[in-house]
Parts: structure tokens; sequence; C-alpha cells
């Protein structure tokens, strides 16, 4: 049988990097798509089943031009990862637009294009998944980070509504929302935490948080939270009243 195939956005550093490992080494064929050319080929000679395509997401057309290498290349995809996605810290008074712009068209517009291109193909397959990954930040607003914290709400609020869609269909959707993870995220978005840091000592290991989003994705679950403080913080904040929410959440920034 034809190894199914796993479309993987953001795949040439941490969550990435570790959905294809660990896809692939439930035999899947994965498609790696980044910016950084140099880690995707070494990715992709370490798996072996696995397709390297170089292309900046953040471009306009990005989406369009992915799927045109896809259709290329005679693929249809079985699994979507919709990992890309980055973050900027800071006042929102204080950021270049065309940055926040580019943050929101990758992490909500390419992420939405991509999972509308590939349902139709898997609901009549009758079978496939959809893995968005969002964040425990799509739980409360991020004054700091406002925009980032306001397109991982887009991506929840997106995927539980797409995941009852597709209800019966034999299709999964599911978001993932971690916490804090040790990856490469808090460079790009401007902060490194420091080594004993809380938020150092929070963070979980990229693998784990990965192999909880697969699993919860073979269980068709809607939402995951890994970590029991993250569920607790994430299921927390209906409780509170949200102009605490808020500043609770400007302080930990």
């Amino acid at each position: 049988m034809t190894k199914p195939i796993v479309l993987i956005t953001g795949a040439s550093a941490g969550l990435g990097v570790d959905f294809a490992r660990q896809m692939s080494a439930q035999g899947s064929r994965v498609v790696l798509v980044a910016r950084r050319k140099d880690r995707l080929e070494a990715l992709a000679a370490e798996l072996g089943q696995a397709r390297a395509v170089e292309m900046d997401l953040a471009e306009d057309g990005a989406a369009e031009r992915l799927l045109a290498d896809i259709a290329a290349h005679d693929e249809h995809v079985d699994c979507l990862v919709n990992n890309a996605g980055f973050g900027l810290r800071g006042r929102v008074a204080e950021q270049e637009s065309k940055r926040l712009r580019q943050m929101i068209d990758l992490n909500c517009g390419l992420l939405t294009e991509l999972a509308r291109a590939v349902l139709p193909g898997m609901i009549e397959r009758g079978r496939g998944g959809i893995l968005n990954v969002a964040s425990t930040a799509a739980f409360q607003p991020g004054p700091g980070m406002a925009v980032y914290f306001a397109t991982k709400a887009y991506v929840l609020s997106f995927t539980e509504a797409l995941h009852e869609e597709v209800r019966g269909t034999g299709v999964h959707v599911t978001a993932l929302c971690p916490g804090p993870t040790s990856t490469e995220f808090g460079a790009v978005a401007g902060f490194e935490p420091a080594a004993g840091s809380t938020f150092d000592k929070l963070s979980a290991q990229s693998g784990s948080v990965v192999a909880a989003g697969l699993a919860g994705l073979s269980d068709n679950k809607a939402i995951v939270i890994p970590g029991a403080a993250n569920k607790v913080g994430a299921q927390g904040a209906r409780f509170l009243p949200r102009a605490v929410i808020r500043r609770i959440a400007g302080v930990l920034k």
C-alpha cells in the first residue's frame, strides 16, 4: 500500500522537526516545507521517506505555490500539520505594521487556505487529518504580544468549528495548544528566557508536545493541551473576570 503523505509546514525547527521524525517513524511519507533549505534537506536525508520544499510561507501567494508543487508531484495530502507561525514581543504601537500583517497572514491566512484546499479530498476519501498548532495563548488576550495571542485565538476557534463541520466524515481535526516549549520561538519573537527562569522551568520538551498532539489527532480530540499546569491555566481563564486575565497576562510577558 502507498504510504500516507503528511504535509508539515514550519518543518525546519522545533515542533516541525519532531512532527516530521515522529510521523516518519509511524510509516508516513513527509513533505517538509520551510525557508531554511539546508535544514530541510538535512532532515529529509535523515528521514529517507521525505521531500523538502524550500518556501517562505509568509510571502504573498505562498499557499497557491505550495499546492501547485504538491499537484506537480502527483501527491494528495492525507494529513496536514499546520505548524508554521511566529510571534513578536512588544506593544502594537511599537511594532512594524508590515511584520504584524505577515504574522496574521501566516498564522491565520495560510493555515486556513491549506486546510480548505486539502479538506475536499479527505472528505471524499473518507479519511484524513488536520492538526493546527495553536497555543495556550489562544485562551486569553496577551498585552505585549497582542497580535500573536489574537492569531492563536483564531486558530483555536477555526479548528473547533472545523472539527464539528467534518464530524462523521472520517476526517479528524485537532487544535494543539502547547504552553511554554523548548524551541526557537522565543528567539524569533524577541525574548530569550534565561536558564533557570520560571518560563524555562515550565517549558516542555518539543518531542513530548508533538506526541501529545499526534495522539489527540488519532483520537479525534478537538483540543489538546499538553501538561497539567497548562490545562489548569487555559481552563482557569474561564472563571476569572477578563479584566483580571488581561492584567495577569500582561505582567507575565
